[in-house]
């Protein structure tokens, strides 16, 4: 039976989407302060080129980790309907043929991180004084890569099944261990980005052995059997809504990528200033992105248990919430965006640079709550496809030619690059809006 706290078909909608949210938002929070003490602490005790070779290094693994965390939301959405239907005794074979999928997807990736690490950083036009370290990071974190694509496949098994305070106690342990880490490593022996690519791994490491020891300990509605571990029915169906997923987040990704390779031909200062207003854009859109996450499970579960109506409500509750908060932190950002900067580093023309692209990016802070709340309900009903398809054109067709015809301006400047973010935004929320009209045109034809 599914508890009642974990029951998203029953009560207020506001009350239960943001009692789910609230963990799911505490871990995104500790997981972007897990990242952003790579930079604060080799910012504070590395080189300038060990900050830069951090930024372009951590924009590599976000790809990887943001594409496996869309590749297993096939496995969130699943489960979730699977215990809206009533059918719990499914849930076993699809934890099994996840872990052999998930399990293959790491090797590949280790031999893509490890073997091509060097040509990785090249690719993304290190600056020459980083290249070496840029390599150098790559290379450790594909090292320890299954670590992190069984915290993920974990964190998402755990939020299907209605639970979202394990993945904070997950990330919890994650952040600690990185945190002395960082310090033991970077600021105490001076291994500089080495030293914050290590740190990763080992906090990723204890945290999987900690979720491990969680699930079988949990009292699970179902049963997980050495039979479940293989290839099965199960593999294709969380495939079939995680792969769009999958790839759309995969060429949004290479599109930052992109966008970091056009940053970095501006110079060392511009590469390590866009770095650390990343860190700070993390941070802008942890809202959202708890929003869009909690969403798939709390719709799915209602789109299982025939509640269609409840399911459209919570996406118009999800974006009140969004764009409360998104107000607030545009204000902070636009306004206070260079003392945000000057927390990653001492260096002022850094910080200027970072605020510089802040300043064009903020507006995404308000209308991603808007877009990501309707990506989350499109999920959550399967639509995979629609939303990889407008994922690609906001990117394809939008985000990617703004910001490299504004890079290549005689006086680029980053706040115009900024700027693609939330116009490519705006694109969607667009298209968004004209599809979801569509499938309520066809929802009410067939109700005829």
């Amino acid at each position: 039976m599914v508890s009642n706290q974990s029951d998203f078909t029953e009560g207020s909608i506001l009350k239960k989407l943001v009692a789910f949210m609230f963990p799911v938002l505490g871990a995104l929070i500790l997981q972007a302060a897990y990242g952003a003490v790579d930079l604060l602490v080799v910012g504070r005790f590395g080189s300038t080129s060990g900050l830069s070779a951090v930024s372009t290094g951590s924009q590599v693994l976000n790809l990887v980790t943001f594409v496996v965390i869309q590749l297993a939301m096939g496995i969130t959405v699943l489960i979730a309907r699977y215990l809206g239907e009533k059918r719990q005794e499914q849930i076993g074979s699809v934890i099994g043929g996840s872990a052999i999928v998930f399990t293959i997807i790491s090797v590949i990736l280790f031999v893509i991180m490890v073997g091509f690490a060097r040509p990785i950083s090249v690719l993304m036009q290190a600056p020459a004084e980083a290249v070496d370290l840029t390599a150098s990071y790559v290379r450790i974190c594909g090292g320890g890569i299954l670590f992190i694509v069984a915290y993920n496949l974990l964190s998402a098994i755990f939020r299907g099944l209605g639970d979202s305070k394990s993945p904070l106690l997950f990330v919890l342990v994650a952040c600690i261990v990185n945190i002395f880490g960082d310090l033991f490593l970077v600021a105490g022996f001076h291994m500089d980005a080495a030293g914050a690519a290590i740190a990763t791994v080992m906090a990723q490491a204890l945290s999987v052995v900690f979720a491990v020891i969680l699930l079988m300990k949990k009292k699970l509605p179902f049963t997980i059997t050495k039979k479940d571990f293989h290839f099965n029915c199960q593999c294709s169906r969380f495939l079939e809504i995680g792969l769009p997923l999958a790839l759309q987040e995969c060429l949004t990704q290479i599109s930052f990528l992109a966008l970091c390779a056009f940053v970095n031909r501006l110079g060392l200062e511009a590469s390590s200033g866009y770095g650390v207003a990343c860190k700070i854009v993390n941070f802008a859109m942890l809202v959202p992105s708890a929003l869009m996450q909690s969403m798939a499970s709390f719709v799915s579960q209602n789109v299982g248990a025939g509640k269609l109506k409840r399911a459209k409500q919570s996406m118009f509750t999800g974006i009140g919430v969004g764009l409360a908060v998104g107000c607030v932190v545009f204000v902070l950002v636009m306004l206070r965006g260079d003392l945000l900067t000057g927390l990653f580093t001492t260096d002022a023309a850094v910080v200027q640079r970072g605020y510089e692209y802040l300043k064009g990016f903020a507006l995404e802070t308000i209308v991603t709550a808007i877009l990501f709340s309707m990506i989350g309900y499109f999920n959550g009903n399967n639509k995979t496809v629609w939303v990889m398809t407008q994922g690609l054109i906001q990117t394809l067709l939008v985000r990617l030619p703004f910001a490299y015809f504004m890079s290549i301006q005689p006086d680029a400047s980053l706040t115009m690059i900024g700027l693609a973010a939330p116009v490519s935004t705006m694109v969607g929320i667009m298209l968004n809006i004209c599809f979801y009209i569509y499938l309520n045109k066809i929802s009410v034809k067939n109700a005829r």
